[in-house]
């Protein structure tokens, strides 16, 4: 992690550079929507800086890269989502947990956690269902499916019990976790009452969840050259 921090600077910086402007979202534009997506960005500067050699061989590395794309374009689209667009960030971001929950993989399976993560994921839904209307009631359940299952595989690979955990796995683990609060809080806020400080809880959570599962790819490499080694 230390060897990897120097080129996380740009990220911080790009994150720093959001929150110091601070842009109203009342009033949508290409800037804002670039703001927005530079720290995604440079997580993908971060991931490239590795070289296509290590995308190439490291699927789970490709995988999250490909995430991150569409999490860029995800945001873009909710930047207009007082214009209709709403949907088509929710469509990406759905996409994106799907490859982030291919690179966690299927092992270990883990049902005790994959149960946990499905009580989770139905308890938030039969909340929010009544607060819900008409595509959306589909949407949101399809959405918080996709979410759910990502959460279950980065929960299920840490294995803290057995001693079988990774930097790796956990950084992974907590990243899913984050991204979870970042989309509940949009939920409430959308859906059913203004929640305070929305937005700051929102972009904090999300931005920290996207470094932390960008890390994790990375680490994967050590992770898998040692095993190599062995």
């Amino acid at each position: 992690v230390k060897s990897e921090g120097p080129k996380l600077v740009p990220f911080f910086k790009a994150t720093c550079v959001y929150f110091v402007l601070w842009l109203p979202t009342s009033s949508p534009s290409w800037f804002s929507a670039l703001i927005k997506c530079l720290p995604i960005f440079c997580l993908w500067v971060f991931l490239l800086a590795h070289g296509i050699n290590f995308l190439v061989s490291h699927r789970s590395a490709s995988r999250i890269l490909a995430g991150l794309i569409f999490s860029a374009v995800g945001d873009a689209f909710l930047i207009w989502q007082e214009q209709g667009y709403f949907i088509h960030g929710l469509l990406m971001f759905g996409i994106t947990h799907i490859l982030y929950s291919s690179a966690f993989g299927m092992k270990p399976l883990d049902l005790k956690a994959g149960l946990l993560m499905g009580v989770v994921s139905s308890s938030c839904y039969a909340f929010l269902y009544s607060y819900l209307s008409g595509p959306f009631t589909y949407l949101v359940a399809v959405y918080i499916a996709l979410i759910g299952f990502m959460g279950w595989r980065a929960v299920a690979g840490v294995q803290l019990c057995n001693d079988l955990w990774t930097w790796t796995k956990l950084s992974a683990c907590v990243g899913a976790m984050l991204f979870m609060v970042s989309d509940l809080t949009i939920a409430l806020n959308e859906f059913c009452f203004p929640v305070p400080y929305s937005r700051l809880i929102i972009m904090a959570t999300y931005y920290a969840a996207q470094m932390l599962i960008a890390l994790s790819a990375v680490e994967t490499r050590d992770e898998e050259d040692f095993r190599k080694r062995s």
